[in-house]
């Protein structure tokens, strides 16, 4: 592992050399990572009146009653709510909301946003930071900006210079390595009625190891064959979809090769090329209440839309949300999830602004998305139509898991304004817990073969 980690370092401390007239920032920049920026890029310091504190490193420990493999404990269990948004006083604090919260609060008597103090939390393991200081000086994006050069391991472009850098280090942030997931998501009514469907997942970030198999066993982005993500999604309810197969391979250069799926479907007992995996395509099991290139907030190639950065905001979003961790009886209401699970704080946000490009198709014709500066997770996105109407609002609220640590989302949850509905992702609280450090993923299992027979198990 040692020998390994040196030898990305000198590779990457080479490429310096050989690629600086390409360096996205100065030395001069690179070298503020760690000081007044934190390792991800994020400003150190609080803001002016207090209310975001400074970043000392977040979570570093677990917090007491916490038990590796159990479930999630509330690091701030007597933290008080200070105030609360809602339809009445939305005008009041709408310059630091999003325009989709805004309307959502407007639009529904029952929806509220519960602030409490400020906390950053996110924390990540010291060779991210590391990677993050080296990718900085010399990644770059492919000519098209559709694929990356030189980067691995932490975020590519900690200080970013255009919207479609920050995209990238959303895409690309890390996650740890291996992972097995259940989950279950929930398609809500507007009278509250839903269906639920459970999942599990599991899969390998090849580009987070960095590895193919194992961590280290790669120095050089290039030796991932192209592959950032190995994936495959079994459903395992209702009855009628059950033994539903997804097979994804995510591919880092989408030009030169894009996004590999397949699917099984039990019906046939047949393994099909599925491309319609991504973009606005619906993904499975959303009854339509999502496109493929929502999950995870965004994934997926970049050519659709021209990403613009915008000037940093202070926003209210979800974040240290542990509480949403609830039997879904009592989560999932009409309209929204029940507010009362919920917790926003006040922090700083990348704002990127995405319009579709000429000429190219997507069912949203613009993307505003709010990007966590702490960790790169898109906590909210507005998500206008082709006629420039506000359609629907995204929400992933944060929370760091911290035995490895990482930050990632909570829940994941689009509201479509128009119809009432909604749909939520990653509900786990009556399912069986993640494992984040899953050594048993092995790469042999991602084949059009290897789901033929899960599929059949």
């Amino acid at each position: 592992m040692k020998r390994a980690t040196a030898a990305l370092a000198g590779l990457m401390l080479a490429g310096i050399a050989a690629s600086s007239a390409f360096a996205k920032v100065p030395q001069s920049e690179v070298d503020r990572l760690g000081k007044d920026l934190t390792p991800l890029g994020a400003v150190k310091a609080g803001n002016a009146d207090g209310s975001i504190p400074a970043w000392a490193g977040g979570i570093t420990t677990p917090p007491a009653g916490y038990k590796p493999g159990g479930k999630y404990v509330d690091p701030f269990p007597n933290d008080q709510v200070k105030f609360v948004i809602d339809g009445k006083n939305v005008d009041q604090y709408k310059d630091k909301l999003a325009v989709g919260a805004v309307a959502m609060l407007k639009l529904y008597p029952t929806a509220k946003l519960k602030v409490f103090e400020t906390r950053r939390t996110c924390s990540l393991p010291e060779r991210v930071y590391e990677a993050n200081k080296r990718n900085a000086a010399t990644a770059t994006l492919t000519e098209d900006q559709n694929g990356l050069n030189d980067a691995l391991l932490g975020n590519p472009f900690p200080i970013p210079t255009n919207g479609v850098e920050a995209i990238w280090n959303h895409r690309l942030r890390y996650r740890g390595f291996k992972f097995r997931r259940y989950f279950a998501s929930a398609a809500v009514n507007r009278d509250g009625s839903y269906t639920i469907f459970k999942n599990e997942d599991f899969g390998i970030l090849h580009y987070n190891g960095p590895g193919l198999a194992t961590v280290g066993d790669v120095s050089d982005i290039k030796q991932l064959n192209n592959i950032g993500i190995s994936y495959i999604n079994i459903t395992t309810s209702p009855a009628r979809l059950a033994g539903s197969v997804v097979l994804v391979h995510d591919t880092i250069n989408a030009k030169d090769m894009p996004r590999q799926a397949w699917v099984y479907n039990p019906g046939t007992r047949r393994v099909l090329r599925a491309p319609e995996l991504a973009y606005d395509n619906p993904l499975y099991n959303t009854d339509g209440l999502a496109t493929t290139d929502q999950f995870d907030m965004y994934n997926g190639a970049t050519d659709r839309y021209n990403f613009e950065l915008l000037p940093k905001k202070e926003l209210y979003i979800g974040y240290n949300n542990y509480a949403v961790n609830v039997p879904y009886k009592d989560l999932l209401t009409p309209n929204t999830l029940n507010p009362d699970y919920g917790r926003y704080e006040l922090h700083r946000v990348w704002v990127v602004d995405a319009k579709l490009k000429e000429g190219t198709r997507h069912v949203f014709g613009r993307r505003t998305f709010y990007l966590d500066e702490d960790s790169w997770n898109i906590a909210q996105v507005d998500l206008y139509d082709t006629r420039q109407q506000l359609w629907r609002f995204q929400e992933g609220p944060i929370s760091n898991a911290y035995e490895l640590p990482l930050c990632t989302s909570a829940v994941e949850v689009t509201y479509d304004l128009q119809s009432g509905r909604y749909i939520v992702f990653a509900l786990k609280n009556e399912e069986k817990q993640f494992n984040l450090n899953a050594q048993d993923v092995d790469p042999a299992q991602f084949t059009p073969d290897a789901i033929r027979r899960l599929g059949t198990r």
